[in-house]
This record gives C-alpha cells, structure tokens and sequence, in this order.
C-alpha cells in the first residue's frame, strides 16, 4: 500500500518520482484534433520519451499521430504505467476502477479532475494517484523547458487556482 498523500499540495519529488517511473501512458478521452489538449498532451508525451496509448470509444481501431486507438483500458495489449484522465471528475471514477482491473500503478487525473472517492479506491489497491494537474506541464516545470512565451519564469502555477472575485469602481 502507497503513503498517504495530500492531494492539494504535491512536492516536486513526488512528482518527479512519479514521471520518472512511468514508461507507458493509456491516455484516456485521447482526441485526434490539434486544437484539443487531450491530443496535444498525448503529442508531448510520445516526443519525449514515453510509450502512449490513446483510449477513445469513438475512435477505435483508427490511430493518433501514428498509434492506434483503443477503445477501453480492457483492450490494451498491456498494462499501462500511468493512466492519463482526460474526462470529467464524474467520469473518473470509472476510468480509475478500470485502471485498478487492468493493473495500473499511477493514475493521473488532468487538471479541473478530482474524484477524492476513486482516488481512495486506487490507493487503497496500491495505485499512485496526481489529481489536478497535467503531466506535461509538469515536466515543463520540473525540468525547466522553456514555456509557451519563450522564458521558464518558474512562476507558472500547474494546478488549477480557484478563481478570484474583484470588481472595479466604475466612475
């Protein structure tokens, strides 16, 4: 059984360990359009190192950027490393019960994914569990690349902050 973690606050190490660990990725709700973070994630990903498998229903059979697509966790021809939640929190629960079936270690929810109940069910099947981040902007961050402007600022924030309410004095 893995440590307890607080889900609201990860170290680097952690996060570290866990992507340093991890050789293949089942990324589920995995999306053939460019505009679509699912699809350019599971790009990432695959440039840098890591074995995916894009997980869609819908797609089945055909393939992402050159690998197929597979239509449930149940139909891969492994187990996964880590599986990459890209579905609502709802949704999660699922996925995280199949990821357990199908003999997982990590399970990653995306940013905006958190399922406290499926999270407890992995952990407790021995399962690492990240909610509310994504794995490549973790990396981003961890290894120090250079950002989407052109500088690694090392002030980017990779979980999601709640939003703030202000308001402005019209005169």
């Amino acid at each position: 059984m893995t440590q307890k973690i607080d889900h609201d606050d990860y170290s680097d190490a952690f996060l570290r360990g866990v992507l340093d660990r991890v050789k293949t990725i089942a990324i589920v709700g995995a999306s053939a359009d460019p505009v679509k973070a699912s699809f350019y994630v599971l790009k990432y990903l695959r440039d840098n190192g890591y074995r995916v498998f894009p997980i869609n229903p819908k797609l089945a059979g055909q393939t992402i950027l050159g690998e197929t697509v597979y239509g449930s966790l149940a139909d891969l021809p492994e187990p996964p490393d880590m599986v990459d939640i890209f579905r609502n929190s709802a949704a999660a629960g699922g996925v995280t019960d199949e990821a357990i079936a199908v003999g997982a270690k990590v399970v990653w929810m995306q940013l905006s994914v958190r399922n406290d109940e499926a999270a407890a069910r992995a952990e407790a099947a021995g399962l690492t569990v990240v909610m509310n981040r994504c794995p490549k902007m973790e990396i981003q961050r961890l290894y120090g690349e250079i950002g989407r402007i052109g500088v690694n600022s090392n002030i980017i924030q990779t979980k999601k902050q709640p939003l703030k309410k202000f308001f402005k004095k019209l005169i």
